[in-house]
């Protein structure tokens, strides 16, 4: 090679090497441009990008306000739970893996690859909800990605169809939806705190960093029921509903002192912790929402306002005969002809004549007035939703015959709730309490009846769970009972429906210084028994003789308790 072309290779060689070193600080001075953008001028997003792919704000579940009988006993609590999702646009598209996830949550591949294929698009698909903290442990460990779990709470009712009617239920989201779980829900209610945590790629949580918003539990709400007592009411009242084969049965048991429900309890029940079976008929609270004529059992108030009013006293007679009488084309009828009675005498032998003609002398709107002052045509003001409102007829211009059938409760619709409100007045001396469904601190009262007249129908009433009454099977041995039957006609489409009845018993115990109401009801019982006397009243003895022993109140008629 000559010279010349060795000089030509040699500066060819420097423009080589000069033009790579060109490229390499074109390329530092890029690579430092870009550097320097990077950290001056888009930091701020970079870090935001950064922070969207690792941090993460996370709700903190708070459990729900706890639900307890008047002695702290749990009616509604919340357990803690887990929620498994997944996020399909992270799951592997893997037979094995659909297979292995299926399997350990207890369902078919099929049933799962059919809802990630649905839920493609999403990045966010339940699994399984409110499921044990081990069965998604186990889910967890099979190391799936895109498989999450979030910790829930899960209502359960420790004392399943006993109290469900007053007590309810919420949804799977904890949101009350029936009962007390509803109308409380404002209070039993949680609201979840909020907290930032720091996650991998995988999605796993690394390490909590800060709490934005503490969680705040719900409130507790302390029911006016007792357990022991709710249990007592609900064994009974569905022993006599199988046994007279009836079509459903109510039982409410009051304190006479403050107003407070001590047992509510209706047939046919549902169990909230199980819900397949759950129908419309099952959980109705009949006890506060069904309507009925209340019959005989309303006759006690008739008296009272006939006593109250001062044109009848207790020792006053009236003429029954001849046991039916025609009042504007219908017809009043006793059992039989009873002749004349006493006030007494009346509600002993249930006389609708008697006291048609005691009412019908009476000026034309004052019975209707007591009605209202009674709590009837209004609801009981305990909150219950749906609780009825009854219907009382107007005091204008109220015909004979309607005074007439209002005085034996025909032509009036009550719940069984406004009819044990109403029998506190007579139990507590004349003064009508507010029902509640939750425990009272202080009891407050409104004045009804002097209670001269209330303690003169108290002795009027025992006579009717004494021999020759007609609730007699409502004795207790020790106690002394007050009381009163009704069988009443149900009304149909077409009106009175010949052979189906109501049959209810309301009582007072003890009579000499009454601690508590009850009234028990059974509609449409079949069978030779369906009197209130004959299928209701050994219900309120049953009952109400086991309650007097449990809250240690001490007989009043001592001599009357079996010799051993």
């Amino acid at each position: 090679m000559n010279k010349v072309a060795r000089s030509s290779l040699r500066i060819t060689s420097i423009w080589r090497i000069r033009f790579v070193w060109l490229v390499l600080v074109i390329l530092l001075l890029v690579v430092t441009g870009r550097l320097i953008q990077l950290h001056l001028f888009e930091s701020e997003f970079l870090k935001h990008q950064g922070d969207a792919r690792t941090l993460r704000v996370e709700p903190i579940p708070a459990y729900r306000g706890m639900i307890t009988d008047r002695h702290g006993e749990p009616l509604a609590v919340s357990s803690p739970v887990a929620t498994l999702w997944i996020n399909p646009q992270q799951f592997p598209d893997d037979a094995e893996a659909v297979r292995r996830l299926a399997e350990q949550v207890g369902e078919t591949p099929q049933w799962l690859a059919r809802r990630l294929q649905r839920f493609s698009e999403h990045e966010f698909m339940y699994l399984r909800r409110q499921v044990t903290p081990d069965l998604a442990e186990e889910v967890l460990a099979l190391q799936l990605p895109g498989v999450y779990a979030r910790d829930e709470y899960k209502r359960y009712y420790p004392s399943g169809e006993i109290a469900a009617h007053l007590v309810g239920f919420t949804n799977i989201d904890e949101q009350g939806q029936e009962g007390l779980e509803l109308a409380w829900n404002h209070w039993l209610e949680a609201e979840p705190g909020r907290k930032r945590v720091l996650k991998d790629l995988r999605g796993r949580t690394v390490r909590n960093l800060a709490t934005l918003q503490q969680p705040r539990p719900g409130q507790d709400l302390t029911l006016s029921l007792d357990l022991r007592l709710q249990y007592l009411a609900y064994r009974e009242l569905k022993a006599a509903v199988e046994q007279h084969n009836a079509v459903s049965g109510s039982l409410i048991l009051l304190d006479a002192r403050s107003g407070e429900v001590l047992a509510l309890v209706n047939q046919p029940s549902y169990n909230p912790n199980n819900r397949v079976k759950m129908n419309a008929s099952g959980m109705r609270n009949r006890a506060l929402v069904d309507l009925m004529e209340p019959g005989s059992v309303i006759k006690p108030f008739s008296i009272a306002v006939a006593l109250q009013s001062g044109v009848f006293t207790a020792d006053d007679t009236i003429n029954t005969s001849p046991g039916v009488i025609h009042l504007a084309g219908q017809t009043i009828r006793d059992f039989r002809d009873y002749g004349e009675l006493t006030l007494a005498g009346i509600l002993t032998h249930s006389s609708n004549i008697g006291v048609s003609r005691m009412i019908l002398e009476l000026p034309d709107d004052l019975l209707v007035n007591y009605y209202n002052e009674l709590g009837f045509g209004r609801a009981t003001g305990t909150g219950f939703p749906g609780e009825a409102s009854g219907v009382l007829p107007g005091d204008s211009d109220i015909s004979r015959i309607k005074r007439a059938t209002l005085s034996y409760g025909y032509g009036l619709s009550v719940t069984l709730g406004q009819l044990a409100q109403a029998y506190m007045a007579l139990a507590d001396q004349g003064r009508l309490h507010p029902l509640s469904l939750l425990k009272v601190k202080e009891t407050s009262s409104t004045p009804v009846f002097d209670a001269e007249v209330t303690s003169q129908v108290l002795k009027m009433m025992e006579r009717a769970t004494q021999p020759g009454g007609t609730g007699t099977r409502a004795a207790i041995p020790g106690y002394r009972i007050a009381g009163k039957t009704g069988t009443v006609h149900k009304l149909g489409t077409e009106g009175y429906r010949s052979g189906d009845y109501l049959a209810t018993f309301a009582g007072i115990a003890p009579a000499s210084d009454p601690r508590l109401v009850a009234v028990v009801m059974l509609d449409s019982p079949k069978g030779r028994e369906y009197f209130g006397g004959e299928v209701a009243a050994p219900v309120f003895s049953r009952v109400v003789g086991h309650a007097l022993r449990i809250l240690d109140i001490p007989p009043d008629d001592p001599e009357q308790i079996p010799r051993q």
